[in-house]
C-alpha cells in the first residue's frame, strides 16, 4: 500500500481530467440536450434512446465503416508499414541522406495539425499542387475532395503520421545486436530473410505499442479531416468524430452527438483490450 501511495497525485489528476469528463459525457448522452432552446437549459432523461437512435441511423453505420477503414488504411497498415520501410531504409542508406530524410518526414509531424490539414487541402484541392504537377506532364487530375474524399484524407494522416512510427521503429532497430543479424547473415540468410526472422521478432514488443497508440491516435483525428471535407461531399469522409460534433453543433443535438462520441470512447477502450489481451501474449 505504502509502495503505491506516490501514484496517488497522478491518479486524482486522471479522475479529475479524465474520468470526470467521460462520466459526464456518458450521461449527456443519455439526455436529449440541445444547443439552444428549452431543451438546452432542461434536458430530459431519455434513457438509451440516443443509441437505439443510432443502430438506425444510415449515417452512423456509414460512419463506422468510414472509420473502419481510416483506422485500417492510414494507421495499422499506412503509417506502420510506411514507418517500417522508412526505418529500414534510414539504416541502410548513408547518414546525409538518412539526416534529410528524415527531417523532412519529422516536419510533417511536429507541424501544428491545423497547418497540416491546410497543406493537405492545398496539395489536394482543385486547383492545388498535384492537380498542378499532373498537368505539367499533360494529365487532368481529378476533383480529389469530392470524387476521393477518404482517399485524400487517408493519404493525407499517413503523410502527417508516418514519423511517429519511423522514429519508434528506428530507436527499436538500432537495439538488435548486430551480431546476432551477423550470424544469420553468416548461415546464408539474405536481407530480407534476416529483417524477417531476425529484427521483426525481435522489435515485437514495439510493433505492438506502435499499433495501439497509432490506432488510438488516428480513431481521434477531427481537424484534418474538417477542414479539408468537412465530413463531405455529404457524409461521404464523415469519420466518427466529424459526425459525433456535426450532430451536436451543426444540428444542435447535443444529447445525440454525445452518445456518437461515447461510441467512439468504446471504440477506443475495445482496440486498446485487443491490443493489450491479444498482442501482448505474443510479445512475452
Amino acid at each position: 500500500m505504502l509502495r503505491e501511495l506516490p501514484l496517488l497525485p497522478a491518479f486524482i489528476l486522471l479522475a479529475a481530467f479524465m474520468l470526470g469528463p467521460i462520466v459526464y459525457a456518458l450521461y449527456g448522452s443519455l439526455t436529449n440536450r440541445t444547443m439552444s432552446g428549452y431543451r438546452a437549459a432542461a434536458p430530459e432523461f431519455v434513457g438509451l434512446d440516443n443509441y437505439v437512435n443510432l443502430l438506425t441511423d444510415p449515417n452512423f453505420l456509414k460512419s463506422v465503416l468510414l472509420t473502419t477503414l481510416f483506422l485500417f488504411a492510414s494507421a495499422i497498415v499506412g503509417q506502420n508499414v510506411l514507418g517500417m520501410f522508412v526505418a529500414v531504409l534510414m539504416r541502410h542508406c548513408p547518414k546525409p541522406v538518412a539526416s534529410v530524410v528524415g527531417a523532412t518526414i519529422v516536419g510533417a509531424w511536429v507541424m501544428p495539425e491545423i497547418v497540416a490539414a491546410f497543406a493537405c487541402y492545398a496539395f489536394f484541392s482543385s486547383e492545388g499542387t498535384l492537380n498542378s504537377i499532373l498537368a505539367a506532364v499533360g494529365l487532368t487530375g481529378p476533383k480529389w475532395l469530392l470524387t476521393f474524399p477518404m482517399l485524400s484524407v487517408i493519404l493525407a494522416n499517413i503523410w502527417r503520421g508516418t514519423a511517429f512510427s519511423m522514429m519508434n521503429y528506428n530507436a527499436a532497430l538500432a537495439e538488435v545486436p548486430p551480431e546476432v543479424k551477423e550470424s544469420a547473415q553468416i548461415d546464408g540468410a539474405n536481407a530480407v530473410q534476416t529483417f524477417f526472422r531476425i529484427s521483426l521478432p525481435m522489435i515485437r514488443r514495439t510493433v505492438a505499442t506502435n499499433l495501439m497508440l497509432t490506432t488510438l491516435q488516428t480513431l481521434g483525428v477531427f481537424t484534418l479531416i474538417w477542414v479539408m471535407t468537412g465530413g463531405g461531399p455529404g457524409t461521404d469522409s464523415a469519420t466518427l468524430p466529424v459526425l459525433a460534433y456535426q450532430e451536436a453543433f451543426k444540428f444542435s443535438q447535443v444529447g445525440y452527438g454525445t452518445a456518437i462520441a461515447t461510441v467512439t470512447l468504446v471504440v477506443g477502450a475495445i482496440f486498446s483490450t485487443v491490443y493489450m489481451r491479444v498482442l501482448k501474449p505474443e510479445v512475452d
